[in-house]
């Protein structure tokens, strides 16, 4: 990409010597091509402008270092008020590191068909889909694994650990049979992908022993799970690429509170009607009982 220094100059300059020169990062330099202009009514005026020097100069800084930056700059201030600032301004960066993997399909257990493929979904609690993914914290990866009902889109069991094993997605499973279970199930398929965790020995003695059927997506093809991959970059971006979890706890509680008060009960989803899950599965009960 080609930029001028101003409109009437015949010399380009480039990004990246426009970079240099500022001594700063290309996409900081991006950040800083697109700040906004500050009104000198802004009572805010003087942080956001250092915050913009500082997203400028450390574009990968979230807003808890952009905090102490701050205070070491002489704006002292709150982590709140600066992720307040961040986000109204486009701040807040998207981190993209090391990747984990989730899924682990080479084992010796039994692989069960896909019941779900073609399958016309109509009625609540006839399919439950499942899947891991990982939440980075500030020094260690934690594991997120969750179940939706793939009706009513909503997140019916979740659990989050350090360790990415058969427990946790039992752990997930256990709150969406609290919050689902009655013995007239009649039906209900659990999908999920070929990974160790789902295909162990106890977990699918696990739903043999409640009656529900074992579906499984067909390999590395993540399209037979795209409602639950829909869920995850929802929660991604609307939730955990906003934050700096310092720890387990700080995750589990702020991921659970936008799972139980905004994804299921707040959230409008277009394929209900722009209704909520809750809302959704009260007029379906309803419709049903009349």
């Amino acid at each position: 990409m080609i930029i001028h220094q101003n409109q009437n100059s015949p010399h380009p300059l480039s990004v990246r010597k426009a970079a240099t020169l500022l001594e700063a990062s290309r996409s900081g330099y991006y950040k800083w091509l697109q700040r906004p202009v500050f009104s000198e009514n802004d009572p805010d005026v003087d942080v956001r402008e250092e915050i913009q020097n500082i997203a400028v100069e450390f574009p990968g800084y979230g807003y808890r270092r952009v905090t102490v930056e701050l205070g070491r700059r002489g704006y002292p201030t709150n982590h709140k008020r600066v992720l307040r600032l961040m986000r109204s301004d486009n701040l807040l960066c998207v981190r993209k590191k090391y990747k984990p993997t989730t899924t682990d399909s080479n084992h010796e257990h039994k692989i069960y068909p896909n019941l779900i493929r073609d399958l016309e979904i109509n009625r609540l609690n006839q399919v439950w889909a499942s899947d891991i993914t990982y939440i980075q914290l500030a020094d260690e990866f934690v594991y997120l694994a969750m179940i939706l009902d793939l009706y009513s889109r909503k997140c019916i069991g979740h659990a989050i650990g350090r360790n990415i094993d058969t427990q946790l997605t039992l752990d997930a499973l256990d709150m969406a049979l609290k919050d689902r279970w009655t013995p007239h199930l009649d039906g209900l398929i659990h999908h999920s992908d070929q990974g160790v965790q789902y295909a162990s020995n106890l977990y699918t003695e696990q739903l043999k022993e409640f009656g529900i059927q074992i579906s499984m997506s067909r390999k590395a093809n993540p399209y037979d799970n795209a409602f639950v991959e829909s869920f995850i970059k929802t929660l991604k971006v609307e939730e955990v690429y906003l934050n700096e979890y310092r720890n387990l706890r700080e995750a589990r509680e702020n991921i659970f509170a936008f799972i139980e008060d905004v994804y299921n009960k707040k959230r409008l989803h277009s394929s209900l009607g722009y209704r909520s899950p809750i809302e959704f599965e009260k007029e379906v009960s309803l419709n049903t009982n009349a």
